[in-house]
């Protein structure tokens, strides 16, 4: 079912522009309840169990499938000019995602959704995309990202990087030490490096964008 959807929103966009607002509205407006309670279910569920040990098990596959509908609500988002709760679902609960890649859950999945919320810092709307400002012009736009900025920020602010890890090896995100009893194996994975570095740097660039005062900014 989650295949299904996410395929189906990928061809809808390669639809004629005209259509495209239309299509996605009908098919995406029934849900949009449904996909933000799927969405809460899905990721607060408890992935240190035994059945996400793999990354071919079926439940990572499953979760997989998940992140590729995620993707696609994410891509379809700017087709809409009021976009609907489950497009903006990753910005409003960010929370859940960076649960996730701190869970013991398989690299391949942690790396996908650092890669996803990359994605989520970088989207600008069309009408951003057309007036070429630097800084987010569309309320809701802003109102997400800052929503997100919020939280990226808080779990920095704590110990949350230092429990990323930068390859399926034993290299970790705060330190380059080896884990005991293991050999160090392979170099950091530079695309995940880059990836968490710019979520931080964009959220802190938001977030200060968006201050009120100058001790908010401190």
């Amino acid at each position: 079912c989650l295949w299904t959807l996410a395929a189906i929103l990928k061809e809808t966009l390669k639809d004629a522009p005209v259509a495209r607002a239309g299509a996605l509205k009908k098919l995406l407006a029934p849900l949009d309840a449904v996909l933000e309670g799927f969405y809460s279910a899905i990721l607060l569920h408890h992935f240190d169990s035994h059945h996400y040990t793999s990354p071919y098990s079926e439940a990572t596959n499953n979760l997989i499938s998940f992140i590729d509908l995620l993707e696609a609500l994410l891509v379809s988002r700017i087709e809409l000019e009021l976009p609907l709760r489950c497009q903006r679902i990753l910005f409003l609960k960010v929370s859940y995602v960076l649960n996730v890649i701190s869970s013991s859950i398989p690299y391949v999945i942690k790396k996908k959704f650092i890669l996803l919320l990359k994605k989520c810092v970088l989207y600008k709307s069309r009408e951003d995309a057309k007036s070429g400002s630097l800084f987010l012009q569309t309320p809701s736009l802003c109102e997400d990202m800052l929503a997100l900025s919020n939280v990226v920020l808080q779990v920095v602010n704590l110990t949350w990087l230092n429990q990323i890890p930068l390859s399926g090896k034993s290299s970790y995100f705060g330190s380059s030490e080896t884990a005991p009893g293991l050999e160090s194996q392979g170099a950091s994975d530079q695309t995940v490096l880059r990836a968490l570095s710019l979520v931080v740097l964009k959220a802190l660039e938001f977030k200060i964008h968006n201050s009120a005062t100058e001790a908010e900014i401190k």
